[in-house]
């Protein structure tokens, strides 16, 4: 057979693509193979049934409660910690949310250390030798999941200036942690990169 022309590709007349072939395994596995039937979703705007009840639970919707005589509400506690005022839900301020989670976890600490009767809290990143006592919360290194390689303590504000350490939990016999939890833990930290957990204390 005799050698075909090729034919010139300019940007006024591209060369058309070529189809891929039905047995490329690229075509077979394609989201089109998997559901060629899909619809196009509705816009936002256009979408119906805005603000309509499409699924309920009980007979009673809506019941009008109804007081018999006067009440009077008071707040107990100091004024700063009741709300005077309506706010935004989940629209505080990054400092204010960590003020109170900090101050969660100090409050939590001394829960544990009065129930265990421990002695003052180290910094978690403290070299030393013989066994100390830090407090903080379980976090992950890493956006996986938590598991025994991935597990770390970040220190809590008072003692451990917010610092994190690395967690070897491998001298504990059993054990059972989420991200966020406050615990307080006993342990050697003989370089001050990492703890090598012998007990741990739980809320």
């Amino acid at each position: 057979q005799g050698s075909q022309k090729r034919s010139n590709s300019t940007p006024e007349t591209p060369r058309p693509k070529r189809a891929p072939s039905s047995h490329s395994p690229y075509r077979l596995f394609s989201p089109g193979s998997f559901s060629p039937s899909v619809t196009p979703s509705q816009k936002y705007s256009s979408r119906g049934d805005r603000g309509e009840v499409v699924a309920s639970f009980g007979a009673v919707q809506e019941p009008a409660w109804r007081g018999r005589g006067g009440c009077a509400v008071k707040l107990f506690g100091c004024a700063e910690e009741n709300l005077t005022k309506p706010y935004k839900f989940m629209f505080q301020k990054a400092l204010d949310v960590r003020e109170a989670l900090s101050g969660r976890v100090e409050e939590l600490g001394e829960v544990l250390r009065r129930h265990h009767g421990l002695d003052d809290f180290t910094s978690v990143t403290f070299p030393a030798q013989e066994p100390v006592t830090v407090l903080g919360q379980i976090g992950c290194d890493g956006n996986g999941k938590l598991n025994a390689k991935s597990v770390l303590l970040l220190g809590d504000r008072e003692h451990s200036a917010g610092c994190q350490v690395p967690l070897d939990l491998s001298e504990l016999p059993e054990y059972s942690l989420f991200p966020g939890q406050v615990v307080a833990l006993r342990g050697t930290n003989s370089t001050g990169s990492r703890m090598v957990v012998s007990k741990l204390y739980e809320v």
